[in-house]
Formats: C-alpha cells, structure tokens, sequence
C-alpha cells in the first residue's frame, strides 16, 4: 500500500489508519476494512462494556459502532486519529443505547436504530396488565411478528432466536452450527433491514 502524503500532526499508528480508510475508499479493499476493525475491536469492546455493563449489549454495540464508522467513512479527515474519530461514534452510539434503555420501561431486548439514528422497541410488557394493555401488547407482537417474517428466511431464523426466544449468542450458534462473529454480523445486518421495514411502518407499532 503506497503512503499517502499530506500535512498532519498524526502519529505514524494514525497514518497507517488513514492509508487503511483510503484504500477502504478509494478501492474498496476489504481487507482495509477488516484490518481497521481488527486494530479497534477489542479497544472498543472493553470501552463500551464499562459504559454499559453487559457482554452482549457491548457486542452489539461494538457491530453498531463500526457499522456507523465505515457508513460515514468519507466524513473522516485526517485532522486527527481514525481512533479519535471512532471511539467518539462508538461513545455516543452507547450513550444513546443507555437512555434509550432507561426511556423503555419494557422491551424484548434491544431498540433498532435507522441511519437517521431514530429508534423503535419491541415493546412487549411482562406482567400487571389491564386489559387494553394487554390487548395492545398482543397487537405489537402480532405487528412485530408480521415485521420479522418479512425477513429472509436465514435472518428471520436469527431474529426470532435472539429477540423472541432471548437465546445468547453463543446458543444461537451452538444451535445454528455457526461460527459466533458470522451470528453477529447476520444479526447486524437483520437489524438493518428491520429498522428499515419499521420506519416505513412507523405510527402501526
């Protein structure tokens, strides 16, 4: 990979980034992408397990915070770090997650976030229902349900053992014969694809 040259205080670590993310646009090396998450992975797990305190948010955060990175890729100048510019996204990604969670005082497991950082919940109560609540919960899940089988039959497998049946990770690959990071990166991309479908259903959930 040929040095880029250009004005910058950056530590040679930064500029080894940079050269990544230029080869990552400019040729759409996959591997510059693979080797940016590499270097970053663990740094970011460990940094939102503090924010957040449970392994399998953590992970689904660190997806997110890639995700969004490598979206807005072509925003990055090389003003300052890659790493910076990352651990910022990543932050606030989780400080998002955080109020949303304290905001929904029911849920199946997780929001799902749009591009435009809207977020809708699987809003399903445990217990104390009166009977109109319990009539809306049973909509919400027939409507969610609806949603889900929307979905390509492998990722739709993956939704409903992750967020209807609440299996971790490692079960659902354990189950599904699959290697853990390809369940994580199936279940990211389903995400997508459900934030899709519910914002173009917003105001029916």
């Amino acid at each position: 990979m040929d040095e880029l040259e250009f004005d910058s205080n950056l530590s040679e670590k930064a500029v080894y980034d940079y050269n990544l993310i230029r080869a990552a646009l400019d040729k759409g090396d996959q591997k510059a992408y693979a080797e940016l998450m590499g270097r970053y992975r663990d740094s970011v797990y460990f940094m939102l397990l503090k924010m957040v305190n449970n392994k399998d948010d953590a992970d689904d955060l660190t997806i997110e915070a890639f995700g969004k990175a490598f979206k807005r890729l072509q925003q990055y100048t090389p003003n300052y770090a890659f790493s910076t510019w990352l651990f910022k996204i990543a932050s606030n990604n989780a400080i998002d997650f955080i109020r949303r969670k304290k905001m929904v005082t029911f849920s199946i497991d997780k929001t799902f976030e749009d591009e435009e950082g809207s977020s809708m919940a699987m809003d399903i109560k445990a217990s104390g229902l009166t009977p109109e609540e319990n009539m809306e919960k049973k909509q919400k899940i027939v409507h969610m349900r609806a949603v889900v089988d929307k979905l390509k039959p492998r990722y739709k497998v993956l939704v409903e053992m992750r967020y209807f049946e609440e299996l971790s990770y490692e079960e659902i690959a354990e189950k599904l014969d699959l290697p853990l990071g390809t369940v994580k990166a199936q279940l990211f991309r389903a995400r997508e694809f459900l934030a899709n479908i519910l914002k173009n259903s917003e105001g029916k959930i």
